[in-house]
């Protein structure tokens, strides 16, 4: 019986669910504080698996959605990039609901992931600037192209030596010295 709370306790934290030993250390260990409203919010949200797996189902529907109506608006590039920023917001999102909200951050904050979360965030707050203040259909274009590039290489991130490989073919194939 032992054994299998043991195995239960690892498949929570494999889910992202806060095993009741490991959420109080959160809060007796003040030097990791750097997380608090995080810990909070896990600490309170308790999902059970299968509303987890509801909410990143309807969550990742939704962006998947908002992504492809965008493609509707395609020549109205405001309301592209407004439609296509939500719909990639709403689909990072979703896996918050799998793995919890602070495991996400943590993740997405990793030092092999850092730089390539800072592009995916600031194309998406360039795209929605140009999209909703600039109202430049060139500027709001090149944002998207940027947010697009910049979700390419958040995804590649998670996929081991996916970015050097890419890095590699696209240097090989786009070397002008012959």
């Amino acid at each position: 019986m032992e054994k299998m709370n043991e195995a239960i306790e690892k498949m929570k934290i494999l889910a992202g669910i806060e095993v009741e030993d490991a959420a109080t250390s959160n809060y007796e260990n003040e030097g990791s504080r750097s997380f608090a409203f995080l810990d909070d919010f896990d600490a309170t949200c308790t999902l059970s698996a299968k509303q987890r797996l509801h909410g990143f189902a309807i969550c990742l529907v939704a962006g998947l959605t908002c992504t492809l109506l965008s493609m509707l608006v395609f020549f109205n590039p405001i309301k592209f990039g407004i439609t296509f920023t939500f719909g990639n917001l709403l689909a990072l999102g979703s896996t918050a609901f799998l793995i919890g909200p602070k495991r996400q951050v943590t993740m997405m904050l990793d030092p092999v992931r850092i730089y390539a979360t800072a592009i995916y965030i600031a194309s998406m707050i360039v795209a929605l600037f140009c999209a909703l203040y600039v109202r430049n259909k060139l500027l709001t274009l090149l944002a998207i192209t940027l947010e697009f590039g910049g979700l390419i290489w958040y995804c590649l991130s998670y996929i081991p030596f996916a970015r050097s490989m890419v890095s590699k073919l696209m240097t090989a194939c786009f070397d002008t010295e012959f």
